[in-house]
């Protein structure tokens, strides 16, 4: 599930830059093309946050939306700490509709959630696309939902150069689709499994896949949870209001960039308990659990061509994935327990448990469908539309050509905001 955190990408991410793993590739258009966009997007989504805190953070034109939000008791204590160890902590910029203010902010929830991270949200706190766009979009009387579809396959003309329908399977029944122009947005996996579903003469490796690139360069993030256990007391409900990027570019350890480092929604007892059984039984988590601070932690995982979707002979998905860069994590996580050990020393120190995401944790997926200038070597153009068709754009994760170390959706709302304003003037004005 979302966890709302929106950061922007670095203007460093955008150029080639080196890590312990390899090289990530320099992205084909500038991060001042997509500036504005991001300004765009962080209005959308109801964006708290504080301009000028982040000690890497790019150039914006527009300041955040809304204020950041407040630390609570044991993350203000614990944001001091770590601003007195000399790192330079920040305001995490979050996605939310807070309370309904005195002057009444339209649109805003009437509640504050506590854990709010991967979890569905119903009181509609959580500042997601359902929420902040499609249902919007659905009071337009020219906007329709499909419910309990699944786009099977795209299929095109006689000369394979557009998409003349889309064919999904509905409640056991099979129909197709036609528009205009179609757009794809399944997520990184999924968009490359349809466009590999829609093999047909014209396109026999899948459609769009002239180049051979179509499912290939997967790429998720080194992400994973590091949970310190201590004596201190954090009675925090809301605790995702921090992040630490002194270690994006680099390190005292390391020339090279580690990461990014913020606070993760509450645990609760049963996940910090298996977190515990295997190494530390004796700590009882009901009581452990008041003394929990959990940290998320994030390193660029790297483009490889191996890292791949793929179908299986009955048409599932298989997803290959080779570990890259890991070495940055390490040390990432290395370098955050020696900080925290230094802050809590005072309390007796911490105990670490956590885990690292594996090939299942897909929350971060992106860069199947790479877009770029050159046919031969990217599937989308700059604009998101496939090189082989006319009339189909992606705009999912798909389209990344390097993965940076922050969470991907702010990028992909203000890209597909990009693409959205290029399609408008193609719809109204002819192809720009």
């Amino acid at each position: 599930m979302f966890g709302a955190a929106l950061l922007r990408l670095r203007e460093s991410d955008f150029g080639e830059v080196r890590h312990h793993g390899g090289v990530s590739p320099a992205w084909p258009i500038a991060y001042a093309d997509l500036e504005p966009y991001y300004g765009q997007a962080e209005e959308l989504y109801s964006v708290h946050g504080a301009r000028g805190t982040d000690p890497c953070e790019p150039r914006a034109s527009t300041p955040y939306p809304h204020p950041a939000l407040d630390h609570e008791p044991g993350i203000r204590e614990l944001f001091a700490d770590l601003a007195a160890q000399g790192t330079r902590p920040f305001p995490l910029p979050v996605g939310i509709r807070l309370p309904l203010p005195a002057d009444g902010q339209r649109g805003a929830s009437p509640v504050r959630p506590s854990r709010f991270d991967g979890y569905p949200d119903p009181t509609e706190s959580k500042a997601d696309a359902q929420v902040v766009a499609l249902a919007p979009a659905l009071s337009r009387d020219n906007v329709t939902l499909l419910t309990r579809a699944r786009a099977e396959r795209l299929v095109t003309d006689a000369a394979g150069g557009r998409v003349t329908g889309v064919v999904v399977e509905r409640d056991g029944r099979r129909e197709t689709l036609s528009a205009d122009l179609i757009v794809v947005a399944c997520g990184a996996v999924n968009s490359a499994a349809l466009l590999l579903r829609s093999a047909s003469d014209r396109h026999p490796d899948g459609l769009a896949n002239s180049s051979g690139q179509v499912g290939r360069n997967y790429m998720a993030h080194n992400n994973g949870a590091l949970v310190a256990v201590t004596r201190r007391k954090n009675g925090a409900r809301f605790q995702k209001t921090l992040a630490l990027t002194d270690f994006y570019r680099a390190a005292p350890d390391s020339d090279l960039p580690l990461g990014c480092v913020q606070m993760m929604g509450r645990m609760d007892e049963g996940e910090l308990a298996g977190l515990l059984a295997p190494d530390h039984p004796e700590i009882d988590a009901r009581t452990a659990i008041h003394g929990a601070f959990e940290f998320w932690l994030t390193a660029e995982d790297l483009p490889d061509p191996d890292n791949r979707v793929t179908l299986a002979a009955d048409g599932s998905i298989v997803l290959n994935r080779r570990p890259s860069n890991r070495e940055a994590y390490d040390r990432l996580k290395a370098r955050l327990i020696a900080l925290l050990d230094r802050v809590f020393a005072e309390d007796g120190g911490a105990v670490y448990v956590g885990y690292d995401l594996g090939i299942g944790g897909v929350s971060h997926q992106c860069g199947t469908l790479r877009f770029g200038s050159d046919p031969r070597t990217s599937v989308l153009d700059l604009h998101c539309r496939a090189h082989d068709l006319d009339n189909l754009h992606v705009v999912d994760g798909s389209f990344f050509p390097a993965s940076g170390a922050v969470n991907p959706a702010l990028t992909i709302a203000a890209n597909a905001l990009r693409v959205g304003d290029h399609l408008a003037a193609r719809l109204g004005r002819g192809r720009p």
